[in-house]
């Protein structure tokens, strides 16, 4: 007598749905090379890849990060398009994240910042809505976001609460800069960053 196949114990009855990728997995699809040459993120579960970086972007970051380096000086962290560990679900790569510490001492991906920067040209909505929304969420205190088209830095500071029910954060301040302005980060306010200087 032959025995009957024992039929699964549950069948699904619902339709596809969507997957949704948690941080590890994002890390350790990342870390086997999945992602290689692409500028991929993970926001709110999902993957976002932002597409090949112009010229004038690589050009802001590099002179971007070359300052603001030099305005944190010695013990900070220069993150450069490197995850930014916000919640399970949430781990964008910004531009340049100010970390404090050493990079030796860095064990895992930073959970915070003391300032966020991103170049902004094709993403500059995105930079100012979503992004912006996620930093403040987090608790960013100082975010930036260099208009390299407009030619302006847009600061966002104060993080508060939305209203009740809404379940999210943005920014009280914000401050538009243009190529003629200076500004100071939050966590370095002795220093003193000429915004031309950041442009190409």
């Amino acid at each position: 007598m032959t025995a009957l196949l024992t039929p699964p114990v549950s069948v699904p009855t619902a339709g596809p749905r969507p997957f949704r990728w948690t941080v590890p997995l994002f890390l350790q699809f990342g870390d086997q090379g999945a992602f290689e040459g692409r500028r991929a993120s993970l926001i709110h579960g999902q993957l976002m890849e932002e597409g090949p970086m112009s010229p004038p972007h690589r050009v802001a970051l590099e002179l971007t990060d070359a300052i603001v380096r030099a305005a944190f000086g010695p013990g900070w962290r220069p993150c450069v398009q490197m995850p930014l560990i916000l919640s399970p679900t949430v781990a964008p790569q910004p531009d340049l994240a100010m970390v404090k510490g050493s990079p030796r001492a860095a064990l895992a991906h930073p959970t915070t910042a003391d300032l966020v920067i991103e170049i902004a040209d094709s993403s500059l909505d995105y930079d100012t809505t979503t992004k912006a929304e996620l930093y403040a969420t987090a608790g960013i205190a100082d975010y930036w976001v260099l208009d390299v088209d407009g030619r302006r830095l847009l600061v966002f500071r104060d993080p508060v609460p939305l209203s009740a029910g809404l379940g999210a954060t943005a920014y009280r301040t914000h401050l538009t800069l243009t190529d003629a302005d200076t500004v100071s980060p939050l966590a370095a306010p002795t220093a003193t960053i000429r915004v031309a200087d950041l442009l190409p």
